[in-house]
């Protein structure tokens, strides 16, 4: 359960329409809600009250969506949702290349927001488990899994935090060829709105930041496989 004091969200969004729509929503969901109409507001404000989840559009007045979402992840593995009414493919993958946890697109159904938003905490709150606490993947990588880290030759890679929740899935399930739709339902929950691409894009960015020490592999015609 994630309580009161950790249900901040800040929203980057300088339409006041939508911004005071989606304030709403939130707010009658049992949200605390900070409103930023633009990237450096934004940015401030996640700094001084350590949000637990920003929503972000994209097409801001001063710095783009993007760039705000590349400054939080230097710092921090808050979830990330973009809202925004740019619906092209190529902005779709850069967001969730970026670190992005979900990425939804004007116009919106503001109750789908908020149950994105609840699934996205929701998978985010730890919770009592038998898996072991440190995960090794062959012989140079190591999941941490109650303290959300992980460490390639004992050098720490920052994850974003669907980043983190895929490795430790497939961490979990060494051995074993998982289709996207498995992969979809363990890591993002059956409740999940997007597309199986989101697994592709977040297997390039382990694949990237893990290098050639992580043994991912694809199972054409399935999936992926670790190990």
């Amino acid at each position: 359960m994630v309580d009161a004091a950790e249900k901040v969200v800040v929203v980057i969004e300088d339409d006041p329409s939508i911004a005071d729509l989606v304030d709403l929503y939130l707010r009658e969901a049992g949200f605390r809600v900070l409103l930023a109409d633009n990237g450096r507001r934004g940015l401030q404000l996640i700094a001084d009250h350590h949000p637990a989840l920003a929503v972000l559009d994209i097409g801001l007045p001063d710095i783009d969506g993007f760039e705000v979402c590349r400054q939080i992840r230097t710092t921090s593995a808050m979830p990330v949702l973009f809202l925004t009414a740019r619906d092209g493919e190529i902005d779709r993958v850069l967001g969730l290349e970026l670190g992005a946890d979900d990425y939804v697109t004007k116009p919106f159904s503001p109750r789908e927001l908020v149950a994105r938003v609840k699934a996205i905490l929701r998978r985010g709150t730890p919770v009592e488990t038998a898996d072991p606490r440190v995960l090794a993947i062959g012989d140079d990588v190591v999941v941490d899994l109650a303290r959300r880290e992980a460490s390639v030759r004992r050098l720490p890679v920052a994850l974003a935090t669907k980043e983190f929740d895929l490795l430790a899935f497939f961490a979990r399930n060494q051995g074993i060829a998982l289709s996207r739709r498995q992969l979809i339902d363990g890591v993002w929950g059956t409740d999940w709105y997007g597309d199986d691409r989101t697994v592709d894009v977040h297997v390039r960015q382990l694949r990237k930041k893990m290098g050639d020490e992580l043994p991912l592999a694809t199972v054409w015609g399935v999936g992926y496989r670790l190990g």
